[in-house]
């Protein structure tokens, strides 16, 4: 039988970390190579604004919009129109998520240092966001839900949902990522993808009809490889969540798991790119051959069936034997995945054990496609092995912690001889002398 996966065999021994992420299986997206393609898109539109967008959208969307703004009826008119089981479900998406984020928000919190000296950190959001939902090989509703809810829940005021425009659509974003957005509450939609999008956001602009479109603070949302090089280039301009690469699944399983929702599961997430990941680490071989043999049925039932082989069949994708579950968790720990199922016996001691993780799915009931939806959970999540230090998008994304400090008189007396003896240990005699001109620049005060 061909397989599909390719296998590697650890059961010998885990190497080290450093050697272990070297081996491992991983989409390759060379960011680098795409910035200088996006600079002179970038420049274009800060320097030409709107009828640079509109050019670039006739010449990668292969559709010119008459504005970048979509009226507001349209978005009524998407959603009126939109298949009634389908509002449903993106109805409880959102009111899932909202139950979900709304325990995020953090509150305002205020330390008493000494008497007389406080430090409060304070919870501002964001004042401005543009949310970006890709329109490439499919279109992702969900991707609006996901970006808007946790903006929503910080208090975020000023949102604007980008994606490209579609020929189909007379210029406009898909029908269902407008009613995702009707469906949220947010009235201001730009017909606009790719990198010029970024750029917009980022420079602001006029519209063909005089109306200002005014710039953002902070861009979030999953794009392709040309939205991440242009957030690199405008980061500092912008604040953004990530430099989102392609989606990836990994699957931690033993000899419990069912084989065919193993295979589902894999395809599930290769289904979204031809560069999709898709890797199982587990301690049984006859599982292995089992997954093996499911794939190369079920692929062949799926719509995309072309798209999921050759991501199955990349080296992105693959089956890694490990000795034991020890053995299984460094192995996963080292990949980091976006998204990590956990399919063994006790999963949910397991899944306690990982530390590097997008997302972990607990047990044989609780599918990525779920986390997709309607979990509750987010499904913006770092890709590319940055789960090892980043995490995915939350209601934390849109905020920004701001210390306040407020020390009296004598809390400041009391500590002022601290203050000048660490500025005079870096050589920053000013910064003592700022204390002690609160003293009259008298040396008396210090104890």
């Amino acid at each position: 039988m061909t397989t599909l996966l390719s296998r590697s065999d650890l059961r010998g021994g885990v190497p080290a970390p450093a050697e272990l992420r070297s081996m491992l299986p991983r989409a390759e997206m060379n960011v680098d190579a795409v910035v200088e393609k996006v600079r002179p898109i970038i420049d274009d539109v800060r320097d030409r604004g709107v009828e640079a967008v509109l050019e670039y959208g006739e010449r990668f969307d292969r559709v010119r919009s008459e504005s970048v703004r979509v009226p507001t009826a349209a978005l009524r008119e998407a959603l009126e129109a939109t298949d009634p089981q389908v509002r449903a479900a993106l109805e409880t998406s959102i009111e899932r998520a909202r139950t979900v984020h709304a325990d995020q928000r953090r509150t305002d919190t205020t330390t008493q240092v000494v008497p007389g000296g406080t430090v409060t950190e304070r919870w501002v959001p964001v004042a401005r966001v543009g949310l970006y939902a890709p329109g490439g090989l499919a279109v992702y509703p969900s991707s609006v839900v996901m970006n808007v809810v946790p903006a929503q829940a910080a208090g975020v005021e000023g949102l604007v949902v980008c994606s490209p425009p579609q020929q189909e659509f007379d210029g406009r974003p898909h029908p269902l990522i407008l009613a995702a957005a009707a469906l949220l509450g947010v009235d201001e939609v730009w017909a606009v993808g790719g990198a010029q999008a970024v750029a917009l956001l980022a420079y602001g602009g006029t519209d063909t009809d005089g109306t200002p479109l005014d710039p953002v603070d902070t861009v979030t949302g999953p794009g392709n490889v040309f939205v991440t090089a242009a957030k690199r280039v405008l980061r500092g301009r912008i604040g953004i969540d990530s430099e989102a690469g392609t989606t990836e699944i990994g699957i931690l399983a033993d000899h419990t798991a069912d084989p065919v929702h193993v295979a589902a599961d894999l395809i599930s997430q290769a289904e979204h790119d031809p560069s999709a990941a898709s890797v199982l680490v587990t301690t049984s071989p006859e599982l292995a051959d089992a997954v093996d043999a499911e794939l190369a049925t079920q692929v062949g039932t799926t719509k995309h069936d072309e798209r999921i082989r050759t991501a199955l069949s990349g080296p992105q994708s693959g089956t890694i034997l490990v000795a034991d579950l020890d053995a299984g968790i460094a192995v996963v720990d080292a990949y980091a995945a976006e998204h990590l199922e956990i399919q063994t016996a006790d999963a949910s001691a397991v899944a306690a054990r990982i530390r590097n993780a997008g997302a972990i799915f607990v047990g044989p009931h609780s599918p990525v496609s779920l986390g997709d939806y309607c979990a509750g959970s987010n499904h913006v999540l770092p890709t590319g092995g940055c789960a090892r230090h980043s995490s995915g998008l939350s209601v934390q994304t849109f905020l920004r912690g701001i210390h306040v400090v407020d020390y009296s008189e004598d809390a400041l007396r009391e500590v002022a001889d601290r203050v000048v003896a660490l500025a005079e240990a870096e050589d920053l005699p000013a910064h003592g002398q700022a204390v002690a001109a609160r003293f009259g620049n008298r040396r008396e005060w210090v104890k």
